[in-house]
């Protein structure tokens, strides 16, 4: 592979660990909502939009016309009753290696701007571009996201080819691969395999082994 000339980024499972945040947050809002105690959260949806996660978690208990409600409530929760999500490895030292050597990065996420918002304040992280879900008409799986925030770096299409995208899940590693991009897999979520399967050309545990590979092979 040519050097790369921009880093793009997923943010949960790829930045943080945020699975508890959400899915207490789920769990709340649910609780408030119907009144029942909400359904184990499905791994086939890890990195699906939250509105397509609040259907689901509705169509469990045939409520599907309380999807939006849903939606809302949970990320009021999400926003009010906030904890800050657990920093993976290598964030910091890929963040400063990318600034040394001025290299364009972002964030693009499925998840609601408030709690990337939040997340990035209260972790001090240097991310000053992050696009949230409701930046999208068309979350990913579409190429959407990428392509977005990867016009905003000041990329044009030309560059997509150059440009490495960091994903654990497979919705976010198609939607990597739609936008032309290079799909590099972080195994949060998913193994070797499934990853490579998406479109993921190379994989690795967390962010800090991608940034010892990039420094021994690139920088």
């Amino acid at each position: 592979m040519t050097n790369p000339k921009g880093f793009l980024f997923d943010f949960d499972g790829v930045i943080v660990n945020s699975f508890e945040s959400h899915y207490s947050a789920w769990t709340s809002a649910f609780k408030e909502l119907f009144n029942k105690e909400i359904a184990p959260f499905p791994k086939t949806h890890a990195g699906k939009s939250p509105m397509i996660i609040a259907e689901y978690y509705c169509s469990v208990i045939c409520e599907e016309k309380r999807t939006e409600e849903l939606f809302f409530l949970k990320d009021k929760h999400l926003d009010k009753y906030f904890t800050v999500p657990k920093l993976l490895p290598g964030v910091r030292e890929f963040t400063e290696l990318l600034t040394k050597e001025k290299i364009p990065y972002g964030i693009a996420s499925n998840a609601t701007k408030q709690f990337l918002k939040n997340s990035v304040h209260h972790l001090n992280l240097n991310f000053p571009t992050v696009f949230g879900v409701q930046d999208y008409v068309k979350p990913k799986p579409a190429p959407e996201a990428y392509i977005l925030l990867a016009e905003t770096l000041g990329f044009k299409e030309s560059d997509f080819k150059d440009i490495w995208v960091f994903e654990d899940s497979l919705t976010g590693t198609k939607a990597a691969k739609a936008a032309g991009m290079v799909a590099i897999g972080i195994t949060t979520q998913y193994t070797d395999e499934e990853l490579k399967e998406a479109g993921s050309v190379l994989v690795f545990p967390t962010l800090l082994e991608a940034y010892e590979y990039l420094t021994k092979y690139y920088f």
